[in-house]
């Protein structure tokens, strides 16, 4: 229960965060992404703002010897860069300039829904599934070439 409340928590935090920057505003993500017109870098200062907080936060956490609910840090499976991750960034990254919208934000804006963040929400939960379902069938089908390695403890031992 401890640990479904700071995930919460931290949805919550980062939903008031992006309300409070403006960057739900697909208007701002299309207005970073313009750089050879308006160019609008206050995307990018969010980001790089987020970065620094996190990377500090994270220091200051895997210190600890484990995490407050749970039994040990875990980090990513995955520490190179392949096929899978650069397909999948180049789609991410055409989603997010076709429509306006990333999917954090897109989230935060169904407080207030209109039709194109929920066409926007509902597709990406379908590639989500569609994506999902392929790999599964992959994997069992024996010819998955992406295995899911075991996550990587992490802290004190």
């Amino acid at each position: 229960m401890k640990r479904l409340a700071s995930v919460l928590l931290a949805g919550v935090l980062f939903a008031i965060g992006l309300g409070l920057s403006g960057m739900t505003d697909p208007n701002k993500v299309l207005g970073f992404l313009d750089v050879a017109g308006n160019w609008d870098p206050s995307l990018g200062l969010v980001m790089a703002a987020a970065l620094a907080v996190h990377v500090g936060v994270a220091q200051w956490a895997l210190r600890a010897p484990k995490p407050l609910w749970a039994p040990a840090f875990s980090l990513p499976p995955y520490t190179t860069i392949d096929a899978r991750l650069l397909a999948g960034s180049v789609i991410f990254g055409l989603g997010w300039g076709m429509a306006g919208f990333c999917p954090g934000p897109a989230l935060v804006d169904l407080v207030a829904p209109s039709a194109g963040v929920v066409t926007f929400v509902t597709a990406m939960l379908a590639g989500m599934f569609v994506a999902r379902a392929g790999l599964r069938a992959q994997a069992s089908s024996g010819s998955a070439s992406h295995r899911e390695p075991p996550p990587r403890p992490m802290g004190r031992a």
